[in-house]
């Protein structure tokens, strides 16, 4: 096996409001939209929301509807201010506050929300992993 990831894929209980938080509250364009997926270009990956009876289906269990995971997706950003500024996007866009932004022990400046499924992210600056 590539040490290579191609698709992340979150299970979303209302399709239509992941779409639209990810789409209109972190500025995310679709790439493809269909009854039970939506796919987001993620540069080297793809983001996929994924509807959590169809994967259930996929799988053959019962999954649970929320909650928070014991996952975090983490996006780096260019610069502390823009940790804010996005932070503050995905809150007016419905999501959830899980802890505002501070300065890590660990040298970042950082914030925590979760999507409106719960879905863990972390918006980040550190000057050792630098975005350009």
């Amino acid at each position: 096996m590539q040490a290579r990831i191609s698709f992340i894929t979150l299970a979303v209980t209302d399709l239509n409001r992941a779409l639209i938080f990810y789409r209109d509250a972190l500025g995310l364009t679709p790439r493809k939209v269909t009854e039970q997926v939506v796919f987001f270009d993620f540069s080297t990956l793809q983001l996929a929301l994924y509807s959590v009876d169809a994967l259930a289906m996929d799988l053959g269990v019962s999954l649970p509807s929320a909650g928070l995971g014991r996952t975090a997706l983490a996006h780096n950003v260019a610069d502390a201010i823009e940790v804010d500024q996005l932070l503050e996007q995905a809150l007016q866009g419905g999501a959830v506050l899980l802890k505002a932004a501070h300065w890590a022990k660990w040298g970042a400046y950082c914030a925590f929300f979760a999507d409106p499924d719960g879905h863990l992210w972390e918006v980040v600056w550190h000057p050792d992993f630098a975005y350009s």
